[in-house]
């Protein structure tokens, strides 16, 4: 007999690839179940993006894959206006529990999932000192390990975007994986995007500056283009070696520092700045124009709020992430590397909604480490970037102090292997 709670596992999948018209689409493996913990679930938050892809599969090389590991429970704390939790619980079978307890254990009294999801982004929450929303990711880890601990058996952990809002918090999920075992991966879907041109940093290569243009704000953007600046550095000469201090600049002191002409003036290099512009699809343009570089009295007329965060690295690497909203709708990067005389740049080329199919490259690499027990990529990306994102609002909130980051002395190495979207 077909159940309410076993109907995803047993013809689900089935009935998805015919949905699809897909070649005889095998139902899903027994025992490879997801579950999801999540803030809320609506059109088109990350819940939307992402944990659906273990629903109803996701694009991959020209095929249609359907993921070997399926959701079937899941915790949503916030119910939002467009709820769309219930709809698809309905529709594709999978539970919905009203404690993480119990979505981990699927209503029994063992840990009864192979992996989850931990996707604490968008809802109602309130902010700290810091201009920070207090999503609880934390929180949802902090009650998942719980169960690992008193259940005796860890599962993959994928959470999405940077750690926590707190430091301390963020460096305690890391150490708390390696001290359970399981694998964990974190961090934004930027670093496994598509790329145009379709190029990686040369593994091994010696970097003087680099350079990231993107759109956004501080709290819920910051960690998009700091992510996407760090998957390139840590594949420079010597592996990461950890930043050392940031300095936040905005208002005034950001057109300063873009009037400085350098970095040792304190400010940026502008070839690398023109690179990132030139590579743009979402320039901003006046009427009747189609493509024009923008004066500088452009760029300072149609800025809204731009911010710059400028950090150095501990072997004297120096970077600078630009949030610069009017001018781009998009996420680009250069960086000098040493005897080139032509900066490397490229887009990171995010496909319109609603498919947003970076998040699609984003949980292949999920799903490998579900199948293989490896991570992907090194979490500790993502715990610098999140130390980065941290340190970025506490110099935004001492009024652009330079922030001495001795804690962010994380060293990791990353094997030659990219492992963004290339194909």
């Amino acid at each position: 007999m077909i159940t309410r709670r076993n109907f995803l596992g047993t013809v689900g999948c089935g009935i998805v690839g015919a949905s699809l018209g897909l070649p005889g689409a095998p139902p899903a493996a027994p025992g490879k179940r997801v579950a999801l913990l999540t803030t809320e679930w609506r059109e088109p938050c990350h819940a939307w993006h992402t944990a659906e892809r273990f629903i109803v599969g996701y694009p991959l090389k020209g095929k249609w894959h359907i993921p070997e590991f399926r959701l079937v429970t899941a915790y949503v704390q916030q119910l939002a206006q467009k709820d769309l939790s219930r709809a698809r619980a309905k529709e594709y079978g999978f539970t919905i529990y009203p404690t993480i307890r119990e979505t981990l254990r699927a209503g029994g009294d063992k840990l009864a999932v192979d992996a989850v999801l931990l996707i604490g982004e968008h809802g109602n929450y309130p902010l700290d000192e810091l201009g920070q929303t207090k999503y609880p990711r934390y929180e949802f880890f902090k009650e998942m390990v719980e169960v690992f601990r008193q259940d005796g058996r860890s599962v993959p952990v994928f959470s999405d975007k940077h750690l926590s809002w707190k430091w301390e918090w963020a460096k305690e999920m890391v150490e708390t994986s390696r001290e359970l075992r399981f694998p964990f991966m974190a961090g934004s879907s930027l670093p496994v995007t598509w790329r145009m041109p379709s190029i990686d940093m040369p593994h091994g290569a010696e970097v003087e500056e680099m350079l990231s243009v993107a759109v956004g704000e501080h709290d819920s953007y910051a960690i998009h283009s700091l992510e996407m600046i760090q998957c390139m550095a840590e594949r420079r000469r010597g592996g990461e070696t950890g930043v050392v201090a940031l300095q936040a600049y905005s208002g005034d002191e950001f057109w300063k520092a873009m009037d400085a002409g350098s970095w040792k003036a304190g400010g940026w290099n502008p070839r690398l700045l023109e690179a990132c512009l030139s590579r743009s699809q979402r320039l901003a343009q006046i009427p009747t124009y189609n493509h024009r570089y923008p004066t500088r009295e452009q760029i300072r007329k149609w800025a809204k709020k731009p911010l710059a965060y400028r950090f150095e690295y501990a072997d004297g690497v120096k970077a600078t992430m630009l949030l610069i909203e009017g001018i781009v709708e998009d996420f680009t990067f250069a960086a000098q590397l040493k005897g080139q005389s032509e900066p490397l740049s490229t887009l990171f080329y995010l496909p319109p909604t609603p498919n947003f199919i970076s998040t699609a490259a984003q949980m292949a690499m999920v799903e490998e480490m579900f199948v293989t027990g490896k991570a992907t990529y090194p979490v500790e990306r993502t715990l610098l970037t999140s130390g980065l994102s941290i340190a970025g609002s506490v110099s935004l909130a001492q009024g652009g102090k330079r922030v001495e980051t001795p804690h962010l002395a994380i060293r990791y190495e990353v094997p030659q292997k990219s492992t963004f979207w290339n194909t």
